[in-house]
C-alpha cells in the first residue's frame, strides 16, 4: 500500500512539474484577452457528457466540479485518473482559414476513502491557456496600404497558461445530505508580444511591446449534493457548488520600446509591480442526474459566473458575465455481459451552450458545442479506458471584424480503480 501511495506521489509531483512547463499551444486569438482561453473542466468521463459533473456521483470516479461528490467513493478503493489531449484549431475570417493543433497533457487526478461516507481527492487540472501567433503583411497593392508609410508587417505572439492543483474531501452528513470542500492552488504565467516593422528601417521607427503576468494564489470551492434512491434501483441526484471570488497575486510586467535603424532602443512605457491583483470572479454552479444504476444516467448543469467584475493587468473592459448550460447522457446497455464488449461498453453523449467570458468592441462571443464518449472497461476489473470526442465553435459578430473558430478536442486517459487496503489471503 504504502508503495503504491509513494508511486503516485511522484506521478503527482512530475506531473506538476510538466503542467507548469508545457501549456496547450493551439492558435486561438481569442486568448490574446484576459486570462487566456478557458479550458473545459471535468475529467474525460464527464467530458464525453458535455462536462456534466454538478450533480453527479459515482464510486469509481472523480467529478471534482462539485467537491461534496468525493463522499460516494467506495470504501478501501483507489481512484487514479491521467489523460492527454488532440486538438484542431480551424480559424475562419471572411474567406481565409487557418488551422492549427497540438497535444499536450490534461490532466491528473486521485482520489480515495478515509472512511465509509468520507472521501478526498487531489490532482492537477488545466484554467486556461494563451498560445497565440499572428501576423499581418501589409504591401504595395493591399486594400490597407499607405504609401506614406510603406510596406509594414505586425507580428502578435503568446504562450503559457493557468493550471490549478487542487485537495478537496466530501463527507456525507446525513444520509441524503454531503458537503465537500476543494482547496484550489492556481499558478501559471502568461507572456504576450507585439511588434510593428517598417519595410523602409530608415525612416521609420519599430515599435514592440512585451507583456509577462506571473499568477499565484489559493481559492476555495464549496459544493453540497442531495441523493435520493428510488425504486428499482432508479436513483436522483441533485448539487450546488460555488467557486469563491478571489484576488490573486501576480508579478506583472509590461514594456514598450521604439528601435531605430540604427538599433538604438527607447523605452516608451514600463511597468512592473510584484504584487499587482488579479481579481477573478465568483461562479455559482447546480445540477441534478437522474438514472437506474448500472443501466444509464442523464443530467443537466447550470453555471453562471461574474466575470464583468473581473480586474486583469493588461486586459480592462474585455469580460463579460457568463451563463453555460450542460446536458448529458451515458448508457450501458449491459454492464456485466460474459460474451459481448460491445455491450459493456459505457456510451456517452452530451451538449453545452452559452456565453464566453470574452467581449471585443462591445460583442461578447458565443460558444457552443457536441461531445460524444466511450468508456471502455478493462477486463475483470472496474478500470476503464475514457475516450471522447468534442467539437466547440466560438463566433463573434461578423460585423465588428471578430472570426470563427471551430475546435476538434480528442481525448484518451486511463481511469484506474483497484482496492488497496485490503490484505490478499490468496495470491
Amino acid at each position: 500500500m504504502f508503495k503504491r501511495l509513494i508511486i503516485s506521489n511522484l506521478i503527482l509531483f512530475f506531473s506538476f512539474y510538466y503542467t507548469a512547463t508545457a501549456q496547450k499551444q493551439i492558435n486561438s486569438p481569442y486568448s490574446r484577452f484576459n486570462i487566456g482561453a478557458l479550458e473545459s473542466q471535468g475529467s474525460f468521463k464527464s467530458r464525453g457528457m458535455g462536462g456534466l459533473g454538478i450533480g453527479m456521483r459515482d464510486n469509481s470516479s472523480i467529478f471534482y466540479q462539485n467537491p461534496a461528490s468525493y463522499s460516494s467513493l467506495d470504501t478501501n478503493s483507489f481512484s487514479f485518473d491521467f489523460g492527454f489531449d488532440f486538438g484542431l484549431n480551424v480559424l475562419k475570417e471572411g474567406e481565409s482559414r487557418y488551422t492549427s493543433n497540438d497535444m499536450n497533457f490534461n490532466h491528473l487526478i486521485m482520489g480515495f476513502p478515509i472512511a465509509r461516507g468520507w472521501g478526498i481527492a487531489t490532482g492537477i487540472v488545466p484554467v486556461s491557456y494563451g498560445y497565440y501567433n499572428i501576423s499581418e503583411s501589409v504591401a504595395e497593392g493591399d486594400a490597407n496600404y499607405d504609401p506614406m508609410t510603406g510596406p509594414y508587417s505586425i507580428y502578435h505572439t503568446g504562450k503559457g497558461g493557468l493550471s490549478n492543483f487542487f485537495m478537496g474531501t466530501g463527507v456525507n452528513i446525513t444520509k441524503n445530505f454531503s458537503l465537500g470542500l476543494n482547496m484550489n492552488v492556481m499558478f501559471g504565467i502568461l507572456e504576450r508580444n507585439y511588434s510593428l516593422q517598417f519595410s523602409d528601417i530608415t525612416t521609420y521607427y519599430h515599435d514592440g511591446a512585451s507583456e509577462k503576468m506571473q499568477v499565484h494564489g489559493i481559492n476555495f470551492d464549496y459544493g453540497i449534493q442531495y441523493r435520493a434512491n428510488l425504486k428499482n434501483d432508479y436513483f436522483l441526484n441533485a448539487g450546488l457548488s460555488v467557486t469563491a471570488g478571489k484576488t490573486y497575486k501576480s508579478n506583472y510586467d509590461y514594456i514598450a520600446v521604439r528601435t531605430s535603424a540604427y538599433n538604438s532602443v527607447d523605452t516608451i512605457e514600463y511597468t512592473s509591480e510584484n504584487d499587482a491583483p488579479v481579481y477573478l470572479p465568483v461562479s455559482y454552479k447546480a445540477g441534478f442526474s437522474f438514472g437506474k444504476k448500472n443501466k444509464f444516467t442523464t443530467g443537466f448543469d447550470f453555471i453562471s459566473s461574474k466575470w464583468s467584475k473581473a480586474e486583469i493587468p493588461g486586459s480592462s473592459g474585455y469580460s463579460a458575465d457568463t451563463r453555460t448550460y450542460i446536458w448529458g447522457l451515458e448508457i450501458v446497455p449491459e454492464k456485466y455481459s460474459n460474451f459481448s464488449l460491445l455491450k459493456r461498453l459505457e456510451y456517452r453523449v452530451g451538449a453545452h451552450m452559452g456565453d464566453n467570458y470574452l467581449i471585443i468592441k462591445g460583442e461578447q462571443i458565443k460558444e457552443m458545442g457536441a461531445s460524444f464518449g466511450i468508456g471502455l472497461p478493462l477486463r475483470r476489473t472496474l478500470s476503464r479506458v475514457n475516450l471522447y470526442i468534442d467539437y466547440t465553435k466560438k463566433s463573434g459578430a461578423e460585423a465588428a471584424g471578430l472570426h470563427t473558430e471551430r475546435i476538434m478536442t480528442i481525448g484518451g486517459s486511463l481511469n484506474f480503480y483497484d482496492f488497496w487496503f485490503i490484505q490478499r489471503k490468496y495470491n
